[in-house]
């Protein structure tokens, strides 16, 4: 396929003057009732507040917490960009320039992954990031470490199948035809490429990604699995599986809510309904799914759901992709929803009792059939909770920061 003229320039976003202080706050909508509007300005105060503390001492990127104490990598290994974008978003809410300062460090340090084609994860790592940065900040260094990532994430993509492989670096024959649902998150940097630079093969092999997907995750229900596996030499779709679902036949929480989301960008990106009308219903289940104080489960199809562990990182991610969806559909039921699940993330999961807590969220879950981190803190859980409510309270800073327009 190719990217029309109207698709590569119509969404593309000026970034802000170098140095500006955030813009005045916004109206919260009207449509947001007032004790959520309360609630959530009292979780972003203490999400600020626990941020100034504990931010200075901060001098890698967390991965997750271990007696409610950040554990580092270096490289940053997937997450990487999740902490200076917790810190942009900080900056965004507060004004206070030190988190400004601190972002900035935080995402030079990932300029080694640029060239890093061992992972699908490049947009994870360099759009909250990278990508936040140079909107903010109108410095082209960010742009073309950007674009430069851009470039990594498509020499993944197998044509014979139409995707971009998940895992394993491009000469490893072990998870060679593996696809997981996670990678429409990751689709955004390639949009972003396209919009910039008016090439549209990142754009096309975004596109080509995201309808292999359209194809083959959703089940009739609207449930998904997290991975799909192909033969990478001929393309052919193999069948479901998972590694951090309960079963291929299931349905787990994190995953479902990376395709709401996912599905809702690149429908905002393209103008494609079949995007649109994934993303939703993939939501349809997933809503129909939350159990009564919305706060999903680790697996939706657990045997014992809805009694699980929880994954508040679920949680977050859903309600930011139902905002988005909601803005993009017209339909106001899926910004309920986020609402309530906002507010229940603000009211049951945050660290408020600890005194020792690094991190913002709580009542996360990593990746349950592994043992790994359940019941934890998770960087990228922070982050969407600070995403998700700035898009209630202050939804023209976060479109400076991680643009929510729509051809």
């Amino acid at each position: 396929m190719s990217v029309s003229r109207r698709t590569v320039l119509a969404t593309a976003a000026g970034a802000a003057t170098a140095g500006a202080l955030p813009a005045p706050a916004a109206a919260a909508e009207a449509t947001a009732p007032a004790p959520d509007l309360r609630t959530l300005r009292t979780a972003a105060d203490y999400a600020v507040g626990k941020l100034a503390a504990v931010s200075p001492g901060v001098t890698a990127f967390p991965v997750g917490t271990r007696f409610e104490k950040w554990v580092y990598s270096q490289d940053g290994d997937w997450v990487g960009g999740f902490w200076p974008g917790t810190l942009w978003m900080a900056w965004l809410y507060s004004g206070d320039d030190a988190f400004r300062t601190r972002a900035l460090a935080s995402a030079r340090k990932l300029a080694p992954r640029q060239d890093d084609t061992g992972t699908h994860d490049l947009g994870f790592l360099f759009t909250p990031s990278w990508v936040t940065a140079y909107r903010l900040t109108g410095d082209d260094t960010w742009r073309a470490g950007a674009l430069r990532a851009a470039d990594s994430l498509i020499r993944r993509y197998n044509p014979r199948g139409r995707f971009i492989r998940a895992w394993g670096g491009l000469d490893d024959p072990n998870n060679a035809g593996r696809v997981i649902i996670d990678t429409m998150m990751n689709l955004d940097l390639l949009a972003f490429a396209t919009r910039q630079t008016g090439d549209g093969r990142y754009l096309d092999i975004a596109v080509q990604h995201a309808r292999t997907a359209r194809r083959v995750f959703p089940r009739p229900d609207g449930s998904t699995p997290h991975v799909y596996d192909f033969d990478p030499a001929d393309g052919r779709p193999l069948g479901p599986n998972t590694v951090q679902g309960y079963s291929p036949t299931s349905c787990w929480s994190r995953g479902q809510a990376w395709g709401i989301y996912g599905f809702t960008t690149m429908y905002r990106r393209t103008g494609d309904a079949g995007f649109l009308a994934t993303a939703r219903a993939l939501a349809d289940y997933a809503v129909g799914a939350l159990p009564p104080d919305h706060v999903p489960v680790w697996d939706f199809r657990a045997p014992q759901q809805p009694h699980d562990v929880k994954d508040a990182s679920a949680g977050a991610i859903m309600a930011c992709g139902l905002l988005d969806l909601a803005a993009a559909s017209g339909r106001q039921r899926y910004r309920e929803v986020a609402l309530r699940m906002l507010s229940a993330l603000a009211r049951t999961c945050l660290t408020t009792r600890s005194d020792r807590a690094d991190a913002v969220v709580a009542r996360c879950t990593r990746n349950r059939p592994a043992e790994d981190g359940v019941e934890i803190s998770l960087p990228y859980a922070d982050y969407y909770l600070l995403e998700g409510i700035l898009r209630v309270l202050r939804p023209a800073d976060v479109d400076r920061a991680i643009d929510l327009s729509t051809v």
